[in-house]
């Protein structure tokens, strides 16, 4: 066969093969390839960033539903009461006394890993990698916390008798929530108000403006946010909003559906009359 037939990005070209020889791309031709080379790139790239985040959240989900199966195989074995949720709780004891142990903002990953070895759901979830959100921050091992209501911190203004310490105190299992992820571990236990529309501790979205839950029946879920003040407060800055984002206006959040969640998913109800 003395031709071929060359197909361009806009026609098609008879070569004579002859002689054994044919003739390269010109620069025309090289530049339209590459053009559309990046045409598709630019297409495809978020796409491949949403399968990358997606597989994130899937991780991030089975790791808060380990944490909530570890949570209940120590109810099972201590007679439904349910390990305590405070963080800060005898944390200069050598024997565990709560979950695992915030050894303070400035300790060192080994002191933070120490945290969790000593913790009393290490032996149910022995494996590391499940304290930690793949996109937590850099330097935590532990990103998950435990609700107030769970048997956490006990003092909070307007909750009073409202912390459960036994499972067969919690009505509707499957509608209270346990773990989130919290970004980062804390002192004591993740607070939002009981008796005010009104959030507390920071709420995350790092999984496509959403976040992660596990429930006291063993199931979790993924909430995506739909509120644009939760979004607000969700990418604060850290310390701003521990110093003056949480005491300010951004907190009080009347009529947010997003606050009324997860109010109600943590205290089984709301503590005061809401507008919805």
């Amino acid at each position: 066969m003395d031709e071929i037939k060359v197909f361009g990005p806009f026609e098609v070209k008879i070569i004579n093969c002859r002689g054994g020889g044919s003739r390269g791309f010109t620069l025309i031709e090289l530049l339209v390839v590459i053009a559309i080379i990046a045409v598709l790139m630019a297409i495809l790239m978020p796409a491949l960033s949403r399968v990358r985040e997606q597989g994130k959240r899937a991780s991030c989900l089975s790791n808060v539903k380990q944490m909530g199966l570890a949570w209940i195989m120590y109810a099972d074995d201590n007679d439904s009461r349910i390990v305590n949720g405070n963080t800060s709780t005898g944390a200069q004891n050598k024997d565990g006394t709560c979950w695992v142990y915030w050894p303070g903002r400035g300790a060192s990953e080994e002191q933070r890993i120490d945290g969790i070895l000593r913790g009393l759901l290490y032996e149910y979830c022995p494996n590391l990698k499940l304290y930690k959100c793949p996109t937590g921050i850099r330097g935590e091992v532990v990103t998950y916390a435990i609700v107030d209501s769970m048997n956490g911190y006990d003092a909070i203004p307007g909750a009073e008798g409202q912390i459960v310490k036994n499972r067969d105190q919690i009505r509707r299992p499957g509608e209270r929530a346990v773990f989130l992820d919290e970004g980062r571990l804390s002192p004591a236990s993740w607070t939002i108000w009981y008796d005010q529309p009104r959030w507390w501790d920071q709420i995350t979205a790092r999984h496509g403006d959403g976040t992660n839950l596990s429930f006291v029946d063993g199931h979790s879920e993924y909430w995506k946010w739909k509120d644009p003040t939760t979004l607000e407060i969700c990418k604060s800055d850290y310390d701003y909003w521990q110093g003056t984002g949480r005491n300010g206006d951004m907190s009080r959040c009347e009529g947010s559906q997003d606050l009324y969640k997860v109010q109600k998913a943590v205290w089984g109800e709301l503590g005061y009359t809401s507008t919805e």
